[in-house]
């Protein structure tokens, strides 16, 4: 047993958290449909695309759904920069429907166009689009679903069907020409949008925004800060007073809290798998819009608070909640390094458990770098979007802990048409159609969105 690990027990058995190991990579797939049917190694080597957008397994095809710069078909501007965390959502006749996110900041070059009843602040270049596909996956329509927003990086779906944009930023007004505070979440419908408009989700926290996810039992929302510097954020969860209460119904309010594993301020250090802390306390947020000082940096009592580098991707599986950190560095003040975590929280036990982690020491090793946003493939398996340096894949990742490449993303030139320095795309977003049939995913500049379609296994 590692010193690492020693202190960390330790600490909790002084305070009766209550560790054990279980060293459970299947238990990131426990309880759902797909637990029954995950074991398979892969599709094969990836193939280069003639074409040099998306490399794939031999038997798979890509459709380009929509490129950074074309014009939407609702003639309101240019589609606009930066394509990150997207949803789809089944509609009648065999139509899918996708939500997406704008990671604009200021100096985006193609901001998300302001349409009158959907802007929150002008001077915001962030927002979504909205796709409309036919059951042949051809592009019905695309037009604006929410403008004037900032740096709008992941989020997730609601059990109503609408999608939860977070923005990844704590700029006020006043900061970088913004008019308005920023750091919220927002509603967006994904075929009338003007139905949810640009309404700030403020009692559910003014803070950089990563990723949510719904318990579809309880209503409870969880979500991720993504820090990237010390001090690290946090996970929280949001109480609504309107529990399920379908479109809008966040709006009403309700309690933020913020994640206290007890007598572990980081959890960088924990890099066993199957790692499981019991007793996980939930404090209240003493300022959830944040008018002073971060939420990250507030009192939480003599208990303090849990941190963690780089919360990125959640997501709900079967009665759990899960959760990346994608890396953590000692040089940026994490505890301890590691190359990705994927943690587990379950409600009914208040459970807290390291399912994954990523790296060269470990058995699950992603041949690139660090996870950013996930989700289960319908078929069985996790499908984890790289977030690194170099080329830039979608992995798939057995229950057994192999590792696969799904995608592989080309090299992105300059304008002179060749590249001095190689730089990559990462991807984002990636997400299933309701059948199965089809895996969406973005890559993040120049922002494209894919259809990838092939012999999906089950």
């Amino acid at each position: 047993m590692s010193a690492t690990r020693r202190q960390v027990l330790a600490r909790a058995s002084a305070l009766g958290a209550g560790i054990a190991f279980t060293g459970a990579l299947s238990e990131l797939f426990a309880g759902t449909a797909a637990a029954q049917s995950l074991g398979h190694t892969g599709y094969g080597p990836l193939v280069p695309d003639p074409h040099g957008l998306l490399d794939l397994p031999k038997g798979f095809r890509y459709t380009v759904l929509s490129r950074e710069g074309d014009q939407l078909r609702s003639g309101e501007g240019r589609v606009p920069s930066n394509h990150d965390g997207m949803a789809a959502f089944a509609g009648r006749g065999g139509r899918t429907h996708l939500v997406r996110n704008h990671e604009n900041r200021v100096t985006a070059p193609i901001p998300v166009p302001t349409v009158s009843g959907l802007t929150y602040d002008p001077a915001g270049k962030g927002g979504c689009t909205a796709l409309t596909l036919d059951a042949r996956r051809h592009v019905l329509s695309e037009r604006v679903a929410i403008a004037g927003t900032a740096v709008n990086c992941a989020g997730g779906r609601t059990p109503w069907g609408t999608w939860l944009t977070c923005e990844e930023t704590e700029d006020k007004a006043g900061t970088n020409g913004y008019t308005k505070d920023h750091g919220f979440i927002f509603e967006v419908h994904p075929t009338d949008p003007h139905r949810t408009g640009a309404v700030p989700l403020t009692a559910m926290g003014r803070f950089q925004h990563e990723a949510v996810a719904i318990d579809p039992r309880s209503g409870i929302v969880y979500e991720t800060e993504d820090a990237f510097l010390k001090p690290f954020g946090l996970f929280y969860r949001f109480l609504p007073d309107k529990p399920l209460g379908g479109v809008g119904s966040l709006r009403a309010g309700g309690r933020l809290q913020a994640m206290r594993v007890p007598g572990v301020p980081d959890l960088s250090p924990v890099q066993e798998p199957g790692t499981r802390f019991d007793g996980i306390e939930w404090v209240d947020v003493p300022d959830p819009l944040a008018a002073s000082t971060p939420t990250r940096l507030q009192d939480y009592g003599p208990g303090g608070i849990t941190h963690a580098q780089k919360l990125e991707g959640c997501y709900w599986g079967g009665s759990c909640v899960y959760f990346v950190s994608s890396f953590a560095r000692g040089a940026d003040g994490s505890a301890a390094d590691h190359y990705g975590q994927i943690w587990r929280y379950d409600p009914a036990r208040r459970r807290l458990t390291l399912v994954v982690v990523f790296g060269p020491d470990t058995d699950v090793q992603l041949p690139g770098e660090s996870p950013d946003n996930i989700c289960l493939a319908p078929g069985g398996g996790l499908m984890v979007c790289e977030d690194g340096n170099g080329a830039q894949h979608v992995f798939g990742v057995t229950r057994k802990g192999e590792v696969y490449p799904m995608a592989r993303g080309r090299q992105v030139l300059t304008a002179g048409g060749t590249a001095q320095e190689p730089e990559w795309g990462e991807f984002a977003g990636v997400t299933f159609s309701a059948d199965g049939e089809t895996m969406y995913v973005n890559c993040y500049t120049p922002g494209t969105t894919f259809a990838v379609t092939g012999p999906w296994r089950g």
